[in-house]
């Protein structure tokens, strides 16, 4: 597989210099040269999810990882399913919530987990990586206990939920997390000033775990597919995919399934008040805002990293971004939505909320929609008992860590101090 340097196209790797690497020369993001078209879609969508994963991975990755070798990659991190539900007529959520550590981000973080342990080499490595919220519980519990690999997770003290900062802070051993007084967008910058220190980075073995790794972002592909196969054919014809966005790993992951050929008639960009891909979607301007804190917090980032790899697919693609949709609600609606939702008899989180009512308000008819549902509802139980007037039992996943203390550091936003601790 061969990559590119977005920023600097000059600069290319294989797969595995860009999983080691994570980010090239300038902070650019790597991108694949090329993505095939899939000529056998409705086999594909016939086979089970591993095995269809496999061929997806293997059709991207190429002959780079030995099959056996990759095959066993995505067996030993899919382990989990992606179940689609029916919420109202024409509206699908696909769940992908039933991983370890109840997030989306489980395929990316133990996919990424596998791919780095195949093509690692020698010497030690440190992972570095912001979260805000779901990110660091499933880059964490990947990477937890794995020899020689030390995994380092910044996070906005205050600014996730109290059970997504014990689902990753209660761990120890090999995985140091610190509490930044600052927002994410903060913590972000941070990690990429790390990376912009090439004396750091060759100390340290540095790499990051986020959605800019190329490794999660393919993984992520995967369930696109998964979702695909338990609609019908019919379905599959007009589907509108709704999905919620912070980072925008999730929507470019989407994008490539739409290159490689899925049946996929239009996204929506979904989010919340930090809309600053829906605000330049209507006017052609870049124009980033204070990141402010909402419930929907894995959402609360104003500068997405992943926007250039959008941007990419929709210029090789000779798409218009004027075909991608998108919508932002402010936290007020987002309890709406989720009301409206659960009245329906569907439980669900505010990210999840955000992206079912923009694609509601969106959906054309004889159209299907589906929207992703990227955390369970637990993680959010606060908000979520608050705003439903319920109360939610808390999974034995999200159970044994609430009991635990919290083995956080915290730090100011000060690259010189960050800098100390990674090197000591």
């Amino acid at each position: 597989m061969n990559l590119y340097n977005i920023k600097h196209p000059e600069q290319q790797v294989n797969f595995a210099q860009a999983v080691r690497q994570g980010l090239g020369k300038d902070q650019g993001l790597f991108f694949p040269a090329t993505i095939p078209q899939l000529s056998n879609i409705d086999e594909l969508l016939a086979l089970p999810l591993v095995e269809r994963s496999q061929k997806i991975l293997r059709a991207l990755i190429g002959d780079e990882i030995p099959a056996d070798k990759l095959n066993a990659m995505v067996k030993n991190a899919f382990t989990f399913p992606a179940p689609v539900a029916k919420v109202a007529e024409n509206i699908y959520a696909l769940e992908l919530f039933h991983g370890p550590t109840l997030a989306f981000k489980d395929f990316g973080g133990r996919f990424m987990a596998q791919a780095l342990a195949t093509v690692r080499g020698d010497g030690k490595i440190t992972i570095l990586t912001a979260t805000s919220g779901d990110t660091g519980a499933a880059v964490a519990h990947a990477f937890y206990g794995l020899e020689n690999i030390e995994v380092v997770i910044l996070y906005p003290k205050g600014k996730i939920s109290p059970l997504q900062e014990k689902l990753f802070c209660t761990l120890g051993g090999n995985i140091r997390t610190v509490a930044i007084n600052a927002d994410f967008d903060a913590c972000q910058t941070l990690v990429k000033q790390a990376f912009d220190d090439e004396e750091l980075r060759q100390a340290i073995g540095l790499n990051s775990a986020n959605s800019i790794n190329i490794s999660r972002l393919l993984a992520q592909v995967c369930y696109y597919f998964e979702a695909a196969a338990q609609l019908t054919a019919e379905q599959r014809q007009n589907l509108v995919v709704s999905v919620p966005s912070g980072n925008f790993g999730n929507l470019t992951a989407g994008l490539i399934a739409k290159t490689l050929g899925l049946p996929i008639k239009r996204f929506i960009a979904s989010t919340n008040a930090n809309d600053t891909v829906p605000r330049y979607l209507q006017t052609g301007e870049w124009q980033p805002n204070a990141t402010v804190a909402t419930l929907s917090n894995a959402m609360d980032v104003s500068r997405p990293n992943n926007w250039p790899r959008v941007e990419e697919l929709f210029k090789r693609n000779g798409w218009s971004l004027n075909e991608l949709g998108s919508g932002a609600l402010n936290d007020a609606e987002t309890e709406t939505a989720l009301k409206a939702q659960y009245a329906q008899g569907y439980l669900c989180e505010p990210h999840g909320a955000i992206a079912y009512q923009v694609l509601k308000d969106q959906l054309q008819e004889g159209e299907t929609g589906l929207f992703l549902c990227t955390a369970h509802p637990a993680k959010f139980k606060e908000s979520v008992e608050r705003i439903l007037g319920i109360e939610l039992p808390l999974p034995d996943a999200l159970d044994k860590h609430n009991k635990l203390p919290l083995l956080s550091d915290e730090m100011d936003n000060d690259f010189a101090t960050l800098r100390a601790y990674l090197l000591k």
